[in-house]
């Protein structure tokens, strides 16, 4: 049985657990929202503790605090980034909108391990107080959406940006690998003139290069942070050097230029950074999505598709069907890629409710654009690894394709006219002779010409 401690908050007793770290309005939260069973991502409240162990730096340096409370904050506040305080951070993501019950819970659990650290017990909020000393010169409606921007900020250059780059790797050396491949190409899923295998690979190579360019674009954005607004952008109750000197330690500390915000009073009231970032991660999923279509064509069969490449081969695909082998890793990129589109759909009405001076949809833009990228980064080295490295050409039925399309007669056009070689290709289609067999057999260009207009590679 659970056994618990009472602690008082201004709307009066509240039961929490005895042996957790975060106290009475986390708990009140905790009873209000039980949603989803999913917390707010981690990587927001590492950030946000982030800000406030630096915070209490500068709140000390700027004599707010005492020094012995800000060690202990400062201590705490590296403990949780360590990871030893992760089932701590408890509140729904789905919550109050401006993320106020997880900014509570963070500076709950920080202040019981400072108090803690001081050799005092849970719960008792002294001599650390979870208001009067972790959150001094803060608000939940600056701390918060400047822990997302962090957050997405880090998770784009650390883990979506780099997954990327593998597999746009991976496709250039397809490309490089494939080039003396020729094979038919295709528009509206129809037979048209010839191509390389390696350029239809450098198309999916250059797409994936956009999409990191697109990215990258949103890193200055994102890097204006809202921090010393406090409630509306007035930076009431905050010194007036407490953004600046805690922002250029996060600068220093991440490694990433954080700056404060041209204007708070827009980087509080619209998460536009936020939509932008989604947006291009959209991009990306759109790009998998095209990608891994082309891939499924190319591969269908093995006897009776196109089966121009082929995957490597991961598990059985069918439960009745023996020796049947499903493209699984690709099935799995389309269904990523549908839910990250789904997700950007949910951010983009988040972003539309910047009412006033505060987005009150904070939590679930940090849940999905940060799922969206989670789910990307995943799959890009899924991908990779797993599908693109291990693709091979089957350079005869490339081959057999060619011969056998009517768009070889597209070359003829300059040399016989239009009309004439139309009537060539009908002619071809019904009676189910190639193109260089009824040339031949009509005796239109002597053998040397059939041959040379007739060479794909020079179609290439």
């Amino acid at each position: 049985m659970t056994a618990y401690r009472t602690e008082k908050d201004s709307m009066g007793d509240v039961q929490v657990p005895e042996r957790a770290y975060y106290g009475a309005q986390t708990q009140r939260a905790i009873d209000n929202f039980p949603v989803s069973g999913r917390p707010m991502p981690l990587s927001v409240a590492y950030a946000a503790a982030m800000i406030k162990g630096l915070g209490a730096e500068a709140n000390s340096a700027l004599g707010l605090i005492r020094p012995q409370l800000s060690d202990a904050i400062v201590a705490a506040a590296r403990e949780v980034l360590d990871g030893k305080f992760d089932a701590q951070f408890v509140v729904d993501v789905f919550q109050t909108g401006s993320g106020t019950s997880t900014n509570m819970n963070v500076n709950e659990v920080l202040a019981n391990r400072a108090n803690e650290l001081l050799g005092q017990p849970l719960g008792c909020n002294a001599p650390v107080h979870p208001n009067d000393h972790v959150n001094r010169c803060q608000s939940s409606n600056d701390v918060i959406p400047s822990a997302i921007r962090m957050a997405v900020r880090h998770s784009l250059s650390e883990e979506v940006v780099p997954a990327f780059e593998a597999l746009r790797e991976a496709l250039s050396a397809k490309a490089a690998e494939f080039a003396d491949v020729v094979k038919i190409g295709r528009t509206h899923l129809q037979d048209a003139v010839p191509v390389t295998l390696g350029q239809e690979f450098s198309a999916y190579a250059s797409q994936v290069g956009h999409g990191i360019g697109r990215i990258k674009a949103t890193y200055a954005d994102l890097e204006e942070l809202p921090l010393g607004g406090t409630a509306v952008g007035t930076g009431l109750n905050a010194h007036p050097e407490f953004a600046t000197r805690t922002i250029a330690t996060l600068a220093l500390s991440t490694g990433i230029p954080f700056r404060a915000a041209e204007n708070r009073f827009e980087a509080m009231g619209a998460q536009d950074p936020l939509v932008a970032a989604s947006a291009a991660l959209k991009g990306l999923a759109v790009s998998l999505m095209k990608i891994a279509h082309d891939l499924r064509l190319l591969a269908s069969g093995p006897r009776c598709g196109l089966g121009e490449i082929d995957l490597p081969e991961l598990q059985p695909g069918s439960s009745i069907m023996p020796g049947k082998v499903n493209p699984v890793i690709l099935e799995m990129t389309i269904q990523v890629a549908a839910q990250v589109i789904g997700n950007d759909a949910a951010v983009t009405i988040g972003g539309s409710l910047g009412v006033l001076e505060l987005n009150v949809m904070l939590p679930v833009i940090a849940k999905n654009v940060l799922e969206s990228a989670s789910l990307l980064t995943a799959c890009a080295r899924l991908l990779s690894g797993k599908c693109v490295r291990g693709i091979t050409a089957n350079r005869s039925r490339c081959a057999e394709s060619i011969e056998r399309s009517l768009a070889m007669v597209t070359p003829l056009a300059v040399k016989i006219g239009y009309d004439a070689a139309a009537a060539l290709a009908h002619e071809a289609f019904v009676t189910g002779k190639t193109i260089r067999e009824l040339l031949t057999q009509k005796a239109l260009l002597t053998p040397v010409e059939i041959a040379a207009i007739l060479d794909p590679k020079t179609m290439v």
